[in-house]
């Protein structure tokens, strides 16, 4: 029998590498990890709130280290691999892919290029980036996990957010591909799909307008608490599931996009019409 089991419990003393680990949901990851015993190089574009992350998981007692890393960058996840060589207590046996912004508020062909490869940049070239650098090194060693964030948007198309969907698309895709390519190994994958989870995204994002004021809006009502997000994702690597939908609202869009995908559209753009109209009256006037 080949392939991930339910005893390898990937989550637990791992020697892991954190993206994004600045705030976030890249901040939970790296605690939570570090309270299961693991040794975290916790890595993000903001060398302050980076450090505030590697303060707070040693306060608690666990091992970490900070380093900076634009994931957009090839040569800075590279860096990242032999920074990680060095400082953890044996090889990386645990990615995750977190570092992401969110984009939003204008239609396609409205929203500025630059934003496209902003987001691209960070989002989809950034799991790239590190899918490309750490997949050689979990698989000469046999074992481990590589955790891509991807998002609801990577198949919910909602209207006013086309970077960021197309971004989210992609890490999805590359997953199920790094998944497939990796069948026969004891290396797994799992790409976490949440809708809104509690962080500060808008406030690193460039989500304006009224696609803004409905996120806020929603996040306020909705938003789920990072911390049962990350232990749901890390409980999935364990199992070696692939995807993990932490809120029922997204395992429902999985499935009704899957079987009436044209009726999913329409309805989507007609609701989100609404629902604009509703939380924020002035945009309908």
């Amino acid at each position: 029998m080949f392939g991930i089991t339910s005893t390898n419990r990937l989550s637990h003393g791992a020697r892991a590498v954190v993206t994004g680990a600045g705030s976030g949901i890249g901040r939970t990851f790296a605690l939570e990890l570090a309270r299961r015993g693991g040794a975290v190089l916790c890595s993000d574009i903001n060398e302050e709130t980076v450090n505030d992350t590697v303060e707070a998981i040693r306060r608690e007692g666990g091992e970490a280290w900070a380093t900076t890393c634009d994931v957009s960058r090839l040569t800075q996840v590279q860096q990242l691999a032999r920074e990680a060589e060095k400082v953890l207590p044996g090889p990386v046996d645990l990615v995750v892919n977190n570092a992401g912004v969110g984009v939003g508020g204008d239609t396609i062909g409205s929203t500025p290029i630059k934003d496209w490869k902003w987001t691209l940049g960070i989002n989809l070239w950034g799991v790239i980036h590190g899918c490309h650098v750490f997949t050689p090194i979990l698989r000469e060693n046999g074992r481990g996990g590589i955790i891509n964030v991807a998002s609801t948007a990577s198949f919910s198309a909602a209207p006013l957010m086309g970077p960021y969907n197309v971004s989210k698309a992609g890490a999805l895709a590359l997953s199920e591909t790094l998944s497939a390519e990796l069948a026969d190994t004891d290396v797994a994958v799992t790409a976490l799909c949440p809708t809104l989870v509690k962080t500060n995204i808008k406030a690193n994002g460039r989500i304006t307008g009224d696609s803004g004021t409905l996120f806020d809006k929603l996040m306020d009502r909705f938003g789920m608490a990072p911390e049962r997000v990350i232990r749901d994702t890390l409980s999935a690597l364990d199992r070696g599931d692939l995807y993990v939908m932490p809120q029922i609202d997204a395992k429902v869009i999985w499935h009704i996009k899957r079987w009436t995908p044209r009726t999913y559209s329409l309805a989507t753009g007609l609701v989100h019409r609404f629902a604009v109209s509703r939380l924020n009256p002035a945009s309908a006037e």
